[in-house]
């Protein structure tokens, strides 16, 4: 089975970044950061990861039943598709986050 991944280390991860280097936004014209975006920023990534970690539990629930007889082909093959769609879109959505980390620790202060 696939196990509860994602939202509970992604928002320990992000929490772990803010803690590193809270005052990164400081100092520039215009650049002081709210609270509340942070946490609305937090609280979508964590969300994402909680729905495709659903989406990859429902379709591995979906492969249990056909191979139990309870499900058709088409709709094992529909869940899989949208479970690798999530997938593919969170990796992306990670490549960007990590390239944009990379980009910033570059900036000269």
């Amino acid at each position: 089975m696939i196990g509860g991944i994602g939202a509970i280390q992604f928002k320990t991860a992000v929490d772990g970044a803010e803690s590193a280097s809270p005052n990164l936004l400081q100092g520039g014209v215009g650049t002081q950061a709210s609270e509340s975006v942070g946490s609305s920023f937090a609280e979508v990534l964590s969300q994402a990861a909680t729905k495709t970690v659903n989406t990859l539990q429902g379709a591995e629930q979906m492969s249990i039943q056909a191979l139990k007889g309870d499900a058709d082909t088409r709709q094992v093959v529909d869940a899989v598709l949208s479970a690798q769609q999530a997938l593919q879109t969170t990796i992306a959505i990670r490549d960007k986050v990590v390239s944009a980390y990379l980009e910033i620790s570059r900036m000269s202060i």
